[in-house]
């Protein structure tokens, strides 16, 4: 009778452990993010015309996997004509297929209030994106259903992603990512971009350092009003420091 009781009793604290478990899961979360960068590099070409960023965001996460979005930045007048922000929206539903491997599909629209390329097309485009992360690795693919950042007759773009991190130290992640972009219709936009980035935890904040590159030919030169040119899309380090709270 001892025994059973003793069972009984330890069956219960596990039971209590496994609620309490359950219950620091919460339904719903609110995270946000606060970034100050160098330079931002989408997709390996600076947006900023090579000038510092602030960068932040919003998501709301339910515990069934479905999340929604809010991202912004500053952006140069010298890529986007007339614009100087980005904002970006997206909604998606994240889903566990094994305890190892994740899988994500969903929607983004970016948008830079005001820019428009001359002729007015505009460079608010919208993408589908489906990913899968097992352990380190990530595969993401993006796919433009409308026209892709003010080129007209690109909807059909895509772009494929592929990326690794690891914990080298306590707090200290490595980062590499490649990326491939695809312009429907005018495949001598077509590029490949690269990353490799250090960063660490250091409470406060999360400090990190990158270098970014792509394979364009010409390194994408664009000249500012004011006559000064700049290689957006060359080799450069980014530094950034960032906090998610």
């Amino acid at each position: 009778m001892k025994k059973l009781i003793l069972a009984v009793a330890v069956m219960g604290a596990f039971a209590g452990v496994a609620n309490a478990q359950e219950a620091a899961t919460p339904e719903h979360t609110f995270t946000g993010n606060l970034t100050v960068a160098t330079d931002y590099r989408f997709r390996g070409i600076s947006q900023t015309f090579k000038q510092p960023t602030v960068q932040g965001g919003f998501d709301y996460a339910h515990s069934s996997g479905f999340y929604v979005g809010n991202w912004n930045s500053n952006v140069s007048g010298n890529s986007y004509t007339d614009g100087s922000i980005e904002m970006d929206l997206y909604a998606g539903y994240k889903f566990a297929i094994t305890p190892d491997f994740t899988a994500d599909v969903g929607a983004l629209y970016y948008y830079y209030p005001g820019a428009q390329v001359t002729g007015g097309e505009k460079y608010d485009t919208t993408e589908l994106y489906v990913a899968g992360t097992y352990k380190w690795f990530t595969a993401k693919y993006s796919y433009a259903i409308s026209d892709a950042f003010g080129v007209a007759n690109s909807d059909g773009s895509d772009y494929l992603e592929l990326n690794a991190n690891f914990e080298v130290a306590d707090k200290t992640t490595l980062g590499l990512h490649i990326g491939k972009t695809t312009v429907k219709n005018n495949s001598a936009s077509d590029y490949q971009d690269y990353k490799i980035s250090l960063s660490r935890d250091f409470g406060f904040a999360t400090i990190g350092l990158a270098v970014v590159a792509t394979d364009i030919d010409g390194d994408l030169l664009t000249t500012a009003p004011s006559g000064k040119s700049k290689k957006l899309g060359d080799t450069s380090a980014v530094l950034s420091i960032s906090k998610a709270f």
